[in-house]
């Protein structure tokens, strides 16, 4: 007689439907995340997903599943993407220059590698970048989600900035890490840190200093997260320096000669991207011309949000986490 648990069902049994059960939860999974990422965004990202894609491929079947003919002609016509939203005229844009629809100064830029894909937002005018941090920092309360930040500072966009405490992955964003500096002023954090800092002229400075040392070199406003990858214009990252260089969702923010911003968000931990190693990142900001560049919190805190809609998917694949400090796109000086 074959092995049987306590209801009278053969152990083997159990497993197989154990086993079945699991693989139906990853198939359902799969299917839910490559729907919305195919019918539930806008044409511009859309565009950007399936532009380099290669006819035959894995990725291009999916996406054909739930992209129609039509659809897929109409978004890969010539080499343009086409824009059209409820209050934005329609009109057409070189795919070279996903760029600046509204007009303020804001592009939207795909990258991607052998295992990630990611947006870089370029802001032409420094001044147009700020911080913003948790209002009831310390309170216990929740911070708020980058959306909620987007709306009370009236945003164009914006990206999540510094580390948090995050005990279990179950932190709230109320209790950032390290170092925080608003309009000049130590907020919490003074012992020496790695920290990401804009300085009263729009000066990008990512650096390992206290806080009153950062104050001293003209800071107004920081975070603290890292490592530093690009220091006038040189690699500065040491590969085997700590122990969380691997595959993962990225943030991180650079800087170029002329003052232009760069913010980079990189997917990860999805069927389409897996994520990036630093390398990855550094590879990128030196695409980009980059004199200065540092690592932002990644992981599941990894979002980015332009005119008002997510531009990729968080690893929740629905929204943002609450986050206690973020990096906003505003109207500028």
């Amino acid at each position: 007689m074959s092995k049987k648990n306590k209801r009278g069902v053969p152990v083997p049994v159990v497993i197989l439907l154990s086993l079945l059960g699991i693989c139906a939860g990853i198939g359902n999974a799969g299917y839910r995340y490559y729907r919305n990422k195919y019918t539930q965004n806008d044409d511009i990202t859309r565009k950007l997903m399936i532009q380099d894609l290669e006819e035959g491929s894995l990725e291009y079947n999916i996406a054909s599943h739930f992209i129609s003919d039509e659809e897929w002609a109409e978004l890969t016509r010539s080499d343009a993407v086409v824009f059209s939203s409820a209050d934005t005229p329609q009109v057409d844009v070189p795919a070279e220059e996903l760029l600046d629809l509204n007009g303020d100064g804001v592009e939207i830029q795909h990258v991607y590698g052998d295992t990630y894909e990611g947006y870089m937002m370029v802001v032409k005018d420094p001044s147009m970048v700020r911080i913003a941090i948790n209002p009831d920092m310390g309170s216990g309360r929740a911070a708020p989600e980058l959306e909620d930040y987007v709306e009370r500072f009236n945003a164009i966009g914006g990206i999540n900035g510094g580390g948090f405490e995050d005990s279990g992955g179950t932190g709230n964003g109320s209790i950032p890490a390290g170092i925080t500096i608003m309009d000049g002023r130590l907020v919490s954090g003074g012992n020496a840190q790695m920290i990401v800092g804009l300085t009263k002229d729009h000066k990008l400075i990512c650096d390992t200093m206290t806080g009153q040392q950062a104050l001293d070199r003209g800071i107004v406003q920081a975070v603290t997260f890292g490592p530093t990858f690009i220091t006038d214009g040189r690699v500065t990252y040491v590969p085997g320096t700590d122990n969380l260089n691997m595959v993962n969702p990225r943030t991180a923010i650079g800087q170029q000669k002329d003052g232009t911003m760069l913010l980079l968000v990189i997917d990860g931990r999805g069927p389409s991207s897996f994520g990036a190693k630093y390398e990855d990142v550094i590879k990128i900001f030196q695409d980009y011309d980059a004199v200065m560049a540092g690592n932002l919190d990644g992981g599941n805190s990894s979002v980015m949000i332009y005119d008002g809609r997510y531009v990729h998917y968080p690893v929740s694949m629905y929204d943002s986490r609450n986050l206690p400090s973020v990096f906003l796109i505003t109207e500028g000086d």
